[in-house]
């Protein structure tokens, strides 16, 4: 077992642009496509996945330091810390049950695919951690390696069914064809979104307010252009945060790139998928099969859509606001604030890119995600003990990507059920 811990820990290590490459590769020779094709199609989404990795670290240089500042300026006081996705990843790798998880979720995975259960083949492997850390959190409070098993698988499969569910959404709009968004925090973020987002259409006044990234432009001409949006909504969270002239006209222009960069990255990586997404339904059609697969990929490629990136930085003040004014609300937003963009994906995807819509409804939800994150502090501490350094004045440590997450809160209060049993 400490054997193959090792080898997984090993293979994760790599990180996400040699990881996803390698297993890129692995497909696309199952779906018959040409050593020569299969590797380039590979290597080129390895280089757009370094891509947008650069471009998402642009994005929370600068989105981090001026939700800090805005924290310090408005005093908001607050004993939990939102510690962001990564560390909440370490930590459940960090688990004595992770190792095992992975082979035995792939292997789900293919056998739900064969019988029907799921259209989607998740191909994503690094953002396996979500289930990794349902399962991690199962055994943490049950002690049970079997219920901890369980409990990744059925995390696994609410991620399946949600990414076959919202398939037609992603595809429709990011025009991504043959592609899903298994990623958990999307996926809870889109279970409870998409329905808020429905009733909000139903509003009078409210459901004949469609603005658009399109909508924008076109009444803003040259002015509406990702770019601008970009640079103005930087600008504005600069005077936020309080910064001087220089550093807030820094701000302004790193977010106009990453609104310039970030759909030219996910376009890269698209033209690696195609070959195997054409070698996918190939095959199926040689064979006589009329079934189609989805390819889940990481919902990070849905921030090439200016809507999407536009809504999920409106809402970094939003969030920090509400964070400061919710009744029974102890967790102060930081680390996962720069990953909004990637939670509204299936929000943005189903309202056709109504950013007022998508951004009440992320508010919605997002005063949700506070209160499970709250209630879900003491185990995410307990999760997070040894692998990271708590920040200094934290009593509790929690996120809004695992700890505010509805899948993984539903499964926390179901673990807990059942260790009093145990």
């Amino acid at each position: 077992m400490n054997q193959v811990g090792q080898v997984v820990h090993y293979i994760l290590n790599m990180g996400s642009s040699v990881m996803l490459p390698i297993f890129i590769f692995i497909i696309a020779l199952i779906f018959r496509v040409k050593i020569s094709k299969a590797f380039k199609a590979a290597l080129t989404i390895g280089m757009g996945m370094v891509g947008i990795n650069l471009v998402i670290n642009l994005l929370t240089s600068n989105v981090g330091p001026a939700a800090q500042a805005m924290v310090k300026r408005f005093g908001f006081h607050l004993t939990i810390i939102d510690v962001g996705w990564p560390s909440a990843a370490a930590g459940a790798w960090g688990q004595s049950i992770s190792a095992i998880l992975i082979p035995i979720l792939v292997v789900v995975n293919i056998v739900l695919l064969l019988i029907g259960v799921t259209k989607t083949l998740d191909i994503d492997i690094w953002n396996y951690w979500h289930m990794v850390a349902a399962g991690s959190v199962a055994y943490i409070v049950t002690k049970s390696w079997w219920f901890a098993i369980l409990m990744a698988i059925v995390y696994m499969v609410f991620c399946l069914l949600i990414a076959d569910w919202t398939a037609k959404d992603v595809q429709g709009y990011y025009g991504f064809e043959g592609i899903t968004f298994p990623t958990g925090s999307s996926d809870a973020f889109g279970l409870l979104g998409i329905p808020i987002s429905w009733v909000l259409t139903k509003i009078p006044g409210l459901n004949k307010i469609n603005v658009t990234a399109e909508t924008v432009q076109e009444k803003f001409g040259v002015f509406g252009e990702p770019m601008f949006v970009g640079t103005i909504i930087g600008l504005v969270l600069g005077l936020l945060a309080g910064f001087d002239v220089s550093k807030t006209l820094q701000t302004a222009v790193n977010l106009g790139a990453v609104m310039v960069l970030m759909p030219r990255m996910v376009k890269l990586l698209m033209e690696g998928l195609i070959p195997i997404s054409e070698g996918a339904r190939d095959m199926l059609k040689k064979s006589g099969s009329k079934r189609t697969i989805y390819l889940g990929m990481d919902a990070a490629m849905s921030t090439g859509a200016p809507a999407t990136l536009s809504t999920g930085l409106v809402l970094v003040p939003i969030t920090l606001f509400i964070a400061a004014i919710l009744p029974g609300n102890r967790v102060l937003p930081f680390g996962d604030l720069a990953t909004i963009p990637f939670y509204v994906s299936l929000v943005v995807a189903r309202r056709k890119g109504n950013i007022v819509n998508s951004v009440i409804t992320g508010a919605i939800v997002i005063t949700f995600a506070l209160l499970m994150a709250t209630n879900f502090a003491p185990v995410h501490t307990e999760m997070m003990r040894g692998a990271i350094k708590f920040p200094a004045g934290a009593t509790q440590l929690s996120s809004l990507d695992m700890g505010g997450n509805f899948l993984n809160w539903i499964l926390l209060k179901l673990s807990q059920f059942v260790s009093a049993w145990i």
